[in-house]
């Protein structure tokens, strides 16, 4: 079963996302937390062990992953996320070649009842090939909507979600971008053209 979170909180002026998952592969519940768009921290917890001892069920599971959340969550609103992230994590965060994400169409992108994005993945400068960006559309009152696209050889990748355009300013659009290990992940807001 794959399950997560994805939470936006304020703390004086600055909004973090905070995104927390289940990495079966990796046997690991890991909540990550994001500031304009660049991953910040992240605190990471295995149940390998546990796993081996002990039948684990997806909803033991599911709520150690609630619980963290909570915890990531309520330290951001009471200042002391620096005191339950994985230090070393954050260390080799800040060294570790990223992925970057620009949104190359902000100005223009609705026509015709379309929400068109045109972005391009690059890693210093250079366009990356080959990467799966997954994007989820959220607007008030409605499931998010989920798609997919590969950047091209240039970087650029494109989608295009059918939304009348007085949905945009109460809308918003996470993009993750994925290339060889390395993850880039960016919240857009949306809003009506002026």
């Amino acid at each position: 079963m794959i399950f997560g979170f994805n939470t936006d909180v304020k703390h004086g002026d600055t909004v973090y996302h905070v995104q927390s998952e289940a990495r079966e592969s990796e046997e690991l519940l890991q909540t990550q937390v994001f500031m304009r768009g660049r991953c910040v921290g992240k605190r990471a917890v295995s149940y390998a062990a546990s796993a081996t001892q002990t039948a684990v069920g997806d909803s033991q599971k599911e709520q150690q992953l609630r619980d963290q959340h909570r915890l990531v969550l309520e330290a951001i609103r009471e200042g002391q996320l620096e005191n339950v992230l994985d230090h070393a994590e954050t260390e080799a965060l800040a060294a570790i070649k990223q992925l970057d994400l620009q949104w190359e169409n902000a100005a223009s992108v609705h026509a015709n009842r379309n929400l068109t994005m045109q972005l391009c993945v690059t890693e210093a400068g250079a366009p990356v090939s080959g990467a799966r960006l997954t994007f989820r559309f959220a607007r008030p009152e409605a499931a998010p909507f989920y798609t997919q696209a590969v950047s091209d050889a240039a970087g650029a990748a494109k989608i295009s979600i059918e939304v009348e355009e007085s949905a945009l300013p109460d809308s918003s659009v996470l993009v993750q971008a994925t290339h060889e290990g390395r993850t880039v992940t960016r919240k857009f807001a949306l809003r009506k053209a002026e």
